[in-house]
């Protein structure tokens, strides 16, 4: 698409303001709106801005932001005195073209030959923590700098909105859904499609189709890493993930409970017959720090050493039991964003520093061909 013309065909944007109004990115679909067709009309005449601006549904949730960036880029403008703005909504056509072109621009965009980094976070039994550790190492990883997207796959036990401390849900563009934002971590949750806590009682089928629907019909957009909340065991989903992404890596977190740590390397296990790679253990509770330095084992001890030395993988993290954990959790606020210093903050802020640096991509061919 050529500058200052519209995917409509026609140029519509006074050259004048081009440059500013290139600048402006729709927070869900993190493209600029004049490539998005959103903008299809801009002129400048005797100081006064005027601008067509078309939302890709009528009730986009970022309408205000994307009215407010537009008037802030136009006003920028050397000339311009007002800015008027005409809002509307695109036409179904026009709205469907934008999706085929998406769709069109990345066909597989967790497919084998992806370079987004996919890591799920599994667990042999519930309780362990595997929720908190998921929602913090996502955080932790967005703050170094990269782009994190969650997917809560625990459909019966869904706990990443919370966790993150958003109600948001998807924007629906055509048959896409663009996911909403939390602490600069993109996530979506059936948890996002219930009424208030409802339960979700769905087998095999159902939830084989909500997992192939997070990683096809929403649009996520570059990722650097993708990190999928796995429900505790070895059911339905983690089968079910590993037919739809044998590319996939497995963090197992466990308790220093020796029961947990066994249940836990079950799961591995089922990751390792579908073709998966296990990083490494992440023990999480490893004890309470105590005013005089000591360390109260409420769960016991050497649980994750003994998984990661059965499963030949190391012991990435060891996260202590923390108050403000626990409380950032029920607050929705990250502990990773709001106290890093706390050492249960501190462990998995290693974590994610630890995992930056292992990306798994040599020996992977570029996705183009020599002239």
């Amino acid at each position: 698409m050529s500058p200052g013309t519209s995917g409509r065909g026609a140029p519509a944007i006074d050259s004048t303001l081009l440059p500013a109004l290139a600048t402006v990115v729709d927070p869900e679909i993190r493209r600029p709106l004049v490539e998005l067709d959103m903008i299809p009309a801009a002129s400048l005449e005797a100081g006064v801005a005027r601008i067509r601006l078309e939302l890709t549904v009528a009730a986009c949730p970022a309408a205000d932001r994307i009215q407010a960036d537009v008037a802030r880029a136009a006003e920028s403008v050397e000339g311009v005195e007002r800015v008027e703005l005409e809002v509307g909504v695109m036409a179904p056509a026009t709205r469907q073209a934008l999706v085929e072109r998406l769709r069109g621009s990345r066909p597989q965009q967790l497919g084998p030959e992806t370079l987004t980094r996919i890591i799920a976070v599994a667990s042999g039994k519930g309780g362990v923590g595997k929720s908190t550790v998921t929602a913090n190492l996502a955080v932790a990883l967005a703050a170094r700098g990269l782009a994190v997207g969650v997917i809560d796959a625990d459909v019966h036990g869904y706990s990443i909105p919370a966790l993150l401390g958003t109600d948001e849900r998807p924007t629906r563009v055509g048959d896409m859904m663009m996911p909403p934002e939390a602490h600069g971590v993109r996530l979506v949750s059936i948890g996002m499609f219930v009424e208030g806590n409802r339960s979700v009682s769905w087998r095999g089928p159902m939830l084989h189709r909500t997992l192939a629907q997070f990683l096809t019909d929403v649009w996520w957009g570059d990722l650097d890493v993708l990190l999928i909340d796995m429900p505790p065991g070895t059911g339905d989903v983690a089968i079910s993930l590993g037919q739809l992404l044998p590319h996939a890596e497995v963090l197992v977190v466990t308790t220093p409970q020796r029961a947990a740590a066994e249940v836990a390397e079950r799961a591995a296990e089922v990751a390792r017959q579908t073709g998966q790679r296990v990083l490494g253990v992440v023990e999480n509770m490893a004890g309470l720090p105590q005013a005089d330095g000591s360390l109260l084992e409420l769960f016991g001890s050497g649980g994750g050493e003994e998984a990661a030395r059965r499963l030949a993988v190391p012991v990435l993290a060891r996260i202590p039991l923390s108050v403000p954990l626990r409380e950032g959790g029920d607050a929705g606020t990250p502990i990773v964003a709001a106290a890093p210093a706390d050492p249960a903050a501190a462990a998995i802020i290693g974590l994610a520093a630890s995992l930056r640096g292992t990306r798994p991509l040599a020996g992977r061919g570029l996705p183009m061909a020599p002239a």
